[in-house]
Formats: C-alpha cells, sequence, structure tokens
C-alpha cells in the first residue's frame, strides 16, 4: 500500500492531532511518509463514517441536471462542460421543448443548435458532439439511449464521466463513480485518493465505497464540494467532515481564528 504523497508546502492531516510541516523537516522522506500510511481496510472503515455523515448532511442530494428522460440526460451533460448545471439548465428548458428526440439533433442545421446552446460556453463543440451522438442513437440505437457502458462510449463525444452520470441517474445503473471537479477535489482531500487523472480517481474510489452508493457517493461530493469544500478557500470550521479529512494539500485553518492570534505556517487542524 503506497503512502499518501506529502506536497511541498501543503498541509497533511494525519489524523493525531496539530501539526506543522516543519515538524517532518528533519524527518528522513521514507520515516515522514510512514507516519501518513493507511490501510485498506482502516481507509475504509473511515470512509463508511464519512459516508454516514454526508448520507446525515445531504439526504436530498441528486442530480443537478434537470431532466426527463436519458436523452435529455446525456445532451445536457455533455453541456455541462466547462459550465454551471444553473445555466444548463435554463438553456434546456428551451432547448428540451423544441428538440424533442435524437433524430430532432440530429437533423437540426448545426448553427441554429449552436445559437440554442451558445451561452454554455464552447457550443460549437458541443453542438458537434450532440449530433454526433444522437445520429449514432437514431442509426445504431434505434432512437433510444444505450443502457451499457460499452454502447454509450461508442457514442461521439462521450465519455466515461458522461456515461456514469447518464447510467446512474437515468437508469439507475451503478456502473461507475462519475469523477467531476468537485468530487476530484474532494475526494483527494479527503485522502481517499493520490492520483490526479480522473479515470484512476474513479477506480481507487470504485475499490473503497460500495458499489450500491457508486451513484449517490457521487452526488454526496459534488454537493459537499459546492457547498464546503471549495477549490479556493474550503469552509474547514465549519465541515461536517473535519474530524475524519486527511485535508491533503489544504492551507486554510481548520479552527476559526481568534484575533491576533497566529497560526503558524501550514496549520493542519483537529483530527481524530
Amino acid at each position: 500500500m503506497s503512502a499518501n504523497v506529502i506536497q511541498a508546502g501543503g498541509p497533511v492531516n494525519p489524523g493525531f492531532g496539530i501539526y506543522f510541516l516543519s515538524d517532518f523537516a528533519t524527518l528522513a522522506p521514507q520515516t515522514a511518509a510512514n507516519m501518513f500510511r493507511e490501510t485498506v481496510s482502516a481507509k475504509k472503515a473511515r470512509l463508511k463514517k464519512i459516508i454516514a455523515r454526508l448520507d446525515q448532511t445531504y439526504p436530498r442530494a441528486q442530480c443537478a441536471l434537470t431532466h426527463a428522460n436519458p436523452l435529455e440526460l446525456l445532451v445536457a451533460t455533455i453541456l455541462s462542460a466547462q459550465c454551471t448545471d444553473r445555466r444548463v439548465n435554463l438553456v434546456t428548458e428551451t432547448l428540451f421543448k423544441k428538440y424533442r428526440s435524437a433524430e430532432d439533433y440530429a437533423n437540426a442545421p448545426v448553427a441554429e443548435l449552436e445559437q440554442a446552446i451558445r451561452s454554455t460556453g464552447f457550443y460549437k463543440n458541443k453542438a458537434r458532439h450532440i449530433q454526433a451522438a444522437c445520429r449514432d442513437i437514431v442509426e445504431k440505437h434505434g432512437g433510444n439511449v444505450p443502457r451499457t457502458m460499452d454502447d454509450l462510449l461508442q457514442l461521439q463525444g462521450v465519455g466515461r464521466k458522461t456515461a456514469n452520470v447518464v447510467l446512474g441517474n437515468a437508469f439507475g445503473l451503478n456502473a461507475g463513480v462519475v469523477v467531476d471537479t468537485h468530487v476530484a477535489r474532494v475526494s483527494c482531500r479527503l485522502g481517499l485518493t493520490g492520483q490526479c487523472a480522473p479515470e484512476k480517481i474513479e477506480s481507487d474510489l470504485m475499490g473503497l465505497v460500495p458499489q450500491r452508493q457508486w451513484t449517490l457517493f457521487s452526488h454526496w461530493l459534488i454537493w459537499h464540494g459546492r457547498g464546503r469544500c471549495h477549490a479556493r478557500k474550503p469552509d474547514c470550521a465549519h465541515c461536517e467532515l473535519l474530524r475524519l479529512c486527511r485535508r491533503i494539500g489544504v492551507k486554510e485553518p481548520s479552527l476559526p481564528l481568534k484575533a491576533g492570534s497566529n497560526p503558524g505556517k501550514g496549520l493542519l487542524g483537529f483530527c481524530r
């Protein structure tokens, strides 16, 4: 079992109290690494507590993209790349009334489709991907969105993230874990993965999270990433997962600072 990576200049929380990175400056690399080792069984036990806390905190967690069928979710997910779900929902409110089938998208004038989705950004690429995927759906699947990972990945413009979103939320199939920017960031800070590539992060999470919870786990991390574990300034002081988090790469102090106090460089905070 490889140890978690200790990033230079970034705090790490091993779970034994308050630490400073300077505390490890005199340690040999292997000695410092050993202090942060966590067996798979220990990590799964900690994850079980994390899941319980997330379930309690976000009992209504669900897909934020408005949709009524698999095709709508597929289109909305393609549009969500580099765009907020709120903006996508504003666009699809009109879009879904005009285009009701895969054939509608496949046969639409590309300039017309581009204009309809323009405000989501990267509209030319998105329009091309939507049309290409819908043509495949019409020609190879009788106009119905396929419900297997292999078939979805064969659609042009569809990757694992999009396929997992559709399978998990439109068909109720836990085929994988959706890894977006929130899931990647939060799972890393929690110490559940030390990977950077989405596919490798997904593999790590699939090995830890019970399969029946793969889809829901993604929703929990996405909601937590938006509400607490922000990219630039995570709200660790009020975080429901603070005592279970390794805080990998987090520089913010975990507790509110009193006026005139000096937390010191690299303060990590409390953790069980």
